[in-house]
């Protein structure tokens, strides 16, 4: 199976998103609280599923910088700080498929939490 490839990455910062093209021609809009709550980074998947956090109060996040890092993924800078989640394409081009199942489920764990975003 090929990795998906992106042909097209462009930060939106006024609209706080990340738009997304990849070779197999998919698109994606992927807002900056998305991508904030589900960063990769250890401090909020945890090392393992147990340990995941819910991140709340990030409905005004946005995007300071990408940074390239390889040639497999772009390290995301957030203006609240964030920065140690490496998103590979594989990981973006996951998020953008799921991207409704998750956000859902997002919304439903912060609600049953008593968080706001």
């Amino acid at each position: 199976m090929t990795l998906p490839e992106p042909t097209e990455i462009r930060l939106k910062r006024a609209e706080r998103v990340l738009d997304i093209s990849f070779a197999d021609g998919s698109h994606f809009i992927l807002p900056a609280e998305y991508l904030r709550v589900e960063s990769p980074s250890a401090e909020v998947q945890g090392h393992s599923p147990e340990q995941r956090q819910l991140v709340a109060g990030k409905s005004g996040v946005g995007i300071t910088a990408l940074e390239p890092n390889g040639h497999y993924a772009i390290r995301i800078t957030f203006d609240d700080g964030h920065s140690t989640g490496i998103f590979s394409w594989d990981y973006l081009h996951r998020l953008g498929r799921e991207q409704e199942f998750r956000w859902a489920a997002y919304l439903k764990a912060i609600e049953a939490a008593g968080l706001s975003r």
